[in-house]
């Protein structure tokens, strides 16, 4: 069931699928796109747009989760989004994100980075039948 007041809402429509082009309706975003196995594509692929998308979602959650418990995070903390796409009939995506918070206390950096997890939109659309790591580096 769809909210009945949206934060925010994006629409991009995408032509030629993998091997093609997207762009969002309001002109910030256009890409190409190109086939992971193209040893010399020039685009991008749907799974390099998710990882970007999921580790600045999830670095945004995690500075909220931070900002709330009065911790404060190095301005380089960062989040690395790994995205896999499997090879068998479902072709389910995976996720392994690598936080990267340097000078905190693990046992801090543990709860921030759960409670991030509890918060970040992408990390619940992946719940269910998508498998996502997190780890702290």
């Amino acid at each position: 069931m769809r909210s009945k007041t949206s934060l925010y809402r994006a629409r991009a429509t995408a032509i030629g699928g993998r091997v093609g082009g997207a762009a969002s309706a309001d002109g910030r975003l256009r890409v190409r796109l190109d086939d992971p196995a193209d040893p010399v594509g020039r685009g991008t692929t749907p799974e390099q747009l998710f990882a970007a998308a999921y580790a600045a979602c999830f670095l945004s959650a995690l500075r909220r989760a931070a900002a709330e418990e009065g911790v404060a995070i190095a301005p380089d903390g960062n989040v690395t989004a790994e995205v896999s796409l499997s090879d068998d009939a479902d072709a389910a995506l995976s996720v392994d994100l690598s936080i990267d918070l340097a000078g905190l206390d693990d046992a801090v950096a543990a709860r921030l980075v759960a409670a991030a997890h509890a918060r970040c939109p992408y990390s619940k659309a992946m719940r269910g039948d998508a498998r996502v790591d997190v780890r702290i580096v």
